[in-house]
C-alpha cells in the first residue's frame, strides 16, 4: 500500500512538473512571437513603401515611409542580446533617418533613399527573423546594382516602377 501511495504521489509530481514546462515553454514561444510581431510591423510598412514605388506613386511613398519610421522607433530591442541590440540600434537609427528623407523627397530621390533603407531593413531581417518566406531581389541595372525585399517570387522592381517593372530577378530566400 506505502508503493502504491508513493507511485502516486510520484506521477502527481511528475504530471503537476510536465505541465509547469508546457506552461513556461508556452510563455517563451508566445513571448518570442510578440518579439517578431514588432519586427512584422516594422517589414509591412516597409512593403508599403516598395510597393508605392513599384507604382510611381510618391504621394503613397512618403506617406509609408512616415509609417516606417514611427515603427522602427517604436521597436523594442530589450528581448536581443547586448550585441544585437547595438547593431538594431545602429541599424534602426540609419534605417529611421532614410524613411524620413523620403517622406519630404521627390521619387528619384525617395528610391535613392530606399536602396539604403532595404539594406538596413534586410540587416535587421537578419538579426529578427520573419515568421513570412522572402524574396531578396536585385536590379543590376539600379545605381551599379540594388537589392530589395518582397513578399512575392515575381520581380517587381521599385527602382524602376512602371519603366522597367520586371528588371530584376530573386537572388536569395529568407525564411
Amino acid at each position: 500500500m506505502k508503493n502504491i501511495k508513493m507511485s502516486i504521489a510520484t506521477m502527481l509530481l511528475l504530471a503537476v512538473s510536465f505541465t509547469n514546462a508546457q506552461e513556461k515553454g508556452k510563455m517563451k514561444m508566445d513571448h518570442g512571437k510578440m518579439m517578431n510581431m514588432k519586427s512584422e510591423a516594422i517589414l509591412s510598412d516597409y512593403f508599403s513603401l516598395k510597393d508605392a514605388l513599384v507604382a510611381d506613386d510618391s504621394k503613397k511613398a512618403a506617406e509609408a515611409g512616415s509609417k516606417l519610421a514611427v515603427s522602427l522607433k517604436a521597436f523594442d530591442k530589450s528581448n536581443y542580446t547586448a550585441g544585437e541590440q547595438k547593431e538594431l540600434t545602429d541599424i534602426i537609427e540609419d534605417a529611421t533617418e532614410h524613411a524620413e528623407h523620403i517622406t519630404k523627397s521627390e521619387i528619384g530621390h525617395q528610391r535613392e533613399h530606399f536602396k539604403t533603407l532595404s539594406k538596413d531593413i534586410t540587416d535587421m531581417v537578419a538579426i529578427t527573423g520573419t515568421k513570412n518566406t522572402l524574396y531578396e531581389q536585385f536590379c543590376p541595372m539600379y545605381d551599379k546594382g540594388s537589392a530589395w525585399l518582397s513578399t512575392k517570387e515575381e520581380v517587381r522592381n521599385p527602382y524602376y516602377g512602371s519603366k522597367m517593372l520586371k528588371c530584376g530577378k530573386v537572388q536569395k530566400t529568407i525564411q
